[in-house]
């Protein structure tokens, strides 16, 4: 067959959990900001398809074809994701690996995604990736930004839910695939149905905040975004960090995590 049944991908990535939580600092380090910097590079790529937009469907429709790249290029370098790495609580459960191994991952690879989205976010703006359509890129983005600090912190804990839910799906369907164009396919679709939909994701969002935090420090780019009437009292960064992260990232574990307990009860669990 061109695929593994559940329980046959499930018992791979539960085994796969020892190394993942054995792994050097400086490998996981140097592999979480390669995740990071993806997800932001795809981030990028997304705003930049979409900033003159003004079919809102359309060009949630562009960035949910867009954006999955990222997570396919994770997946083929062997690169560490925050999100993808909650599913580390099915090696929890299989005791393939132990809880201060995986909270150790998880420190570590936050730390890394969040390094590689900030250095991508700090070279758009630095580097004048932003200048497109005369700025316009750089308002969209500042705009972006300002709205997602302004979310009620239970909306980005929901979100994030429903957003890391369809992310771990994406790479357990990856895992299920036995060639390259499966592999592809199978993360695709979740992650495409999550940014048609709008959810959040807390490493995209290290790039989307940051980016338009970092923008606003350029003059001329906050004179562009104070006379397209953008809202910038929430664009902080305690908004950034406890407004907009907290939340999404709670939330994000707790869709991953939860997808790992239901399919571990439901696979692998020994009746």
């Amino acid at each position: 067959m061109h695929y593994l049944a559940p329980k046959e991908f499930l018992d791979r990535y539960a085994a796969g959990g020892t190394a993942k939580t054995q792994k050097s600092a400086g490998k996981l380090l140097v592999l979480s900001l390669l995740a990071g910097a993806l997800i932001a590079l795809g981030c990028a790529a997304t705003n930049t398809a979409v900033h003159s937009m003004e079919n809102v469907g359309l060009a949630r429709t562009v960035s949910g074809l867009l954006f999955p790249f990222g997570l396919c290029m994770v997946l083929v370098t062997g690169a560490e994701l925050f999100t993808g790495n909650s599913l580390l609580v099915l090696s929890l459960l299989e005791r393939s690996c132990t809880l201060p191994g995986l909270l150790r991952n998880w420190a570590l690879v936050y730390l890394g995604n969040f390094l590689g989205a900030f250095l991508v976010a700090a070279g758009c703006v630095w580097f004048g990736q932003l200048n497109y359509s005369a700025g316009g890129l750089a308002v969209y983005t500042v705009r972006l930004a300002a709205g997602k600090c302004a979310l009620p912190f239970l909306s980005g804990f929901g979100l994030g839910i429903f957003c890391n839910l369809l992310v771990c799906l994406g790479v357990l369907l990856a895992l299920s695939a036995q060639d390259a164009a499966g592999r592809f396919m199978g993360a695709f679709i979740p992650v495409c149905y999550f940014v048609l939909c709008g959810f959040e994701h807390c490493v995209a969002n290290m790039y989307y905040i940051a980016a338009g935090l970092l923008a606003v420090r350029n003059p001329q780019y906050l004179q562009l975004a104070q006379e397209a009437g953008v809202d910038l009292s929430a664009l902080t960064v305690p908004n950034f960090l406890l407004g907009n992260l907290l939340p999404v990232t709670l939330g994000n574990i707790l869709g991953g995590a939860g997808l790992a307990a239901l399919l571990w009860y439901a696979h692998l669990k020994k009746d």
